[in-house]
């Protein structure tokens, strides 16, 4: 039986292949989208969309997909048991597990059934395999066997096209000049700057104001 997943692993309802802006990325992208490969490794800096991808396919796939923060408070090895038979598992924080015994061995034997099975697993870590702290030879193997994409952060120019594209979407203008001030003077990884925009779109909603470079300086106190 497929184990019951912790409330707290919940997939972020606006992570969807359609809102990801993949500039530099397309490969990883349409890879993902067609779910050509059965093993799918994603790699990169914080901030670069890994998470948003894996959450994304499972979005994509539904019902017979899990997504499982490795590393998180709750999150244990015997959560794998019984996950070959599911469709897809995306695994995020891979490099978490590195040194851990039973997170190693469970995932090994996960990675062999779900590969017997013919059903997809894509994980995501902040290295490369090769550079995986695992001590588990065979699995740091098959962890490098599939495909493999490093993800590349955004330019800043593309970081206001983002921004701008994530406003559009929720009905509300971003003008660049702005966008370009919130580069300027706040975390310039997207997760944040994501959860920026949700901010300034409440905000503007109870004011009724339009986003201004004045309306931000005074709703965030910059």
């Amino acid at each position: 039986m497929i184990q019951q997943l912790p409330l707290a692993v919940r997939l972020n309802d606006s992570a969807t292949f359609d809102n990801f802006f993949a500039m530099g990325n397309e490969n990883a992208l349409h890879d993902l989208i067609t779910r050509v490969h059965p093993f799918t490794y994603l790699w990169g800096v914080p901030g670069t969309g890994k998470t948003h991808l894996l959450q994304a396919a499972c979005h994509a796939v539904g019902s017979g997909s899990a997504y499982l923060p490795l590393g998180e408070e709750g999150i244990i090895p015997e959560m794998l048991e019984g996950m070959e038979q599911l469709s897809l598992l995306c695994l995020d924080n891979v490099e978490t597990i590195g040194g851990d015994v039973a997170w190693e061995t469970a995932l090994f034997h996960l990675y062999n059934r779900l590969r017997d099975r013919g059903h997809q697993l894509i994980v995501a870590a902040s290295m490369s395999p090769v550079a995986l702290p695992l001590q588990l030879a065979d699995l740091k193997s098959r962890l490098s066997w599939g495909s493999s994409y490093q993800l590349t952060e955004l330019s800043d120019t593309d970081k206001v096209l983002a921004m701008q594209e994530r406003t559009r979407r929720r009905g509300m203008d971003l003008p660049t000049e702005v966008a370009e001030y919130l580069l300027k003077r706040y975390p310039r990884d997207m997760v944040s700057l994501f959860e920026l925009i949700e901010r300034l779109d409440e905000g503007s909603l109870v004011a009724q104001r339009k986003i201004t470079i004045p309306f931000v300086r005074q709703l965030l106190g910059l």
